[in-house]
């Protein structure tokens, strides 16, 4: 609905749920369908038959690159992956001050620092073009701050990035100081395109609300990292498989899903706001579980088959299903990944997303300035005289 009245309010639902706010040409969530898309490609075939630097440059410049493209693409990106002399020597003790609350706190004090120390400025005061470059810059450190507060946590000296290395292999070079195998490489290539966007989702609408602002664009993205580090945004993936581990055993399903249903707890790993039929992106990740094998997957396989069952029969006529952070928990531990990581891993994608809704922002004037409807003691009350 359109506002053509100064001051004129209208009522939405909470939480903003289906209310158009923009227009995007970076894609969108058909939630009855079980359907997403990047611009005008499905996600999940992207993710089955593309390379992740492929899908970076279609979401930042529009176009899926040829091999020719690709190559001159990977090859700017690459340097942007080492750190600013001034990013490095603070990220020690940015971990130790983030040491219990992990890398995605420490991230975010590191994104504040690599806009200064790159030279970002406002959104406002700059063209496209450098846009662009900035948020070429800060997609590419985002994984190698991550990997480096992470490694620093541990006690252990950061891997510095590899320019010959793809995406998702560097990334997991840096995580763990080992080239990884093929398959694990490819395993983690595919969730990370599966998720770099998602629709208007809670931390991409919060990057666009600051980039409406002409905030610089590290700020944007710190933005963002603070909306994804809520447990009910991107924090899921270790807990849904923190849930596996809670049942421990196929006799401990039933009883375990009972007790949580009929308390009223949110079973974790199950259900999406958006989607009203099985999430697409945990079809993917559950077949590449499945190519890995072994007792996790089976268990994995029982526990979703008598959630879906259990929770027809006690909760009947709601369509719930695993989301993508069940499998993708399945899938990172298969991949030697620490939990701690899971959700930083993440991350690592969505930056991506986030930065193509900024430039997108970017180039609408407007702010976002939405109304709240004050439902305190009614104005104006005569002040208190101030006590002696």
């Amino acid at each position: 609905m359109s506002i053509t009245e100064p001051g004129m309010t209208v009522d939405v639902p909470r939480g903003l749920a289906g209310v158009i706010v923009t227009e995007t040409e970076l894609g969108d969530v058909r939630g009855g369908e079980g359907f997403y898309h990047y611009r005008q490609y499905s996600a999940v075939e992207l993710a089955q038959s593309r390379t992740f630097e492929d899908v970076w440059h279609l979401m930042l410049r529009g176009s899926l690159p040829d091999a020719e493209r690709r190559a001159a693409f990977m090859a700017e990106t690459a340097p942007l992956r080492h750190l600013p002399d001034a990013v490095r020597d603070a990220l020690p003790g940015i971990a130790r001050a983030s040491a219990r609350s992990g890398p995605l706190a420490g991230l975010r004090t590191a994104l504040s620092l690599l806009g200064a120390a790159a030279g970002f400025r406002p959104l406002y005061d700059i063209d496209a073009g450098q846009r662009g470059a900035d948020a070429l810059t800060a997609s590419a450190a985002v994984p190698t701050i991550l990997t480096a507060l992470h490694r620093l946590g541990r006690g252990l000296t950061p891997v510095e990035p590899r320019d010959d290395l793809p995406y998702a292999a560097n990334y997991l070079y840096m995580l763990t100081g080992e080239e990884p195998d093929p398959e694990r490489a490819s395993a983690i290539e595919r969730y990370l395109i599966s998720t770099i966007d998602h629709g208007f989702n809670a931390s991409t609408f919060t990057a666009r609300v600051i980039a409406s602002t002409g905030a610089d664009l590290a700020a944007c993205l710190a933005g963002a990292v603070g909306a994804l580090s809520g447990p009910l945004h991107g924090g899921a993936p270790s807990r849904a498989l923190d849930a596996l581990d809670a049942i421990g055993t196929p006799d401990r399903i039933d009883p375990w899903i009972r007790e949580r249903v009929r308390s009223g707890e949110r079973i974790m790993g199950f259900g999406h706001p958006v989607y009203r039929t099985e999430d697409p992106r945990s079809r993917m990740l559950r077949d590449i579980a499945r190519g890995f094998g072994g007792p996790l997957v089976d268990f994995a396989l029982q526990v979703e088959e008598r959630v879906e069952a259990l929770l027809a029969e006690l909760k009947p006529g709601r369509e719930l299903h695993t989301n993508v952070e069940f499998y993708a928990g399945v899938v990172m531990e298969l991949c030697g990944l620490p939990r701690e990581m899971f959700t930083p891993t993440f991350c690592a994608a969505r930056v991506i997303g986030w930065s193509a809704n900024i430039l997108e922002q970017a180039d609408d004037s407007k702010i976002i300035r939405p109304a709240a409807r004050y439902v305190g003691p009614p104005p104006p009350q005569p002040v208190p005289a101030a006590l002696n």
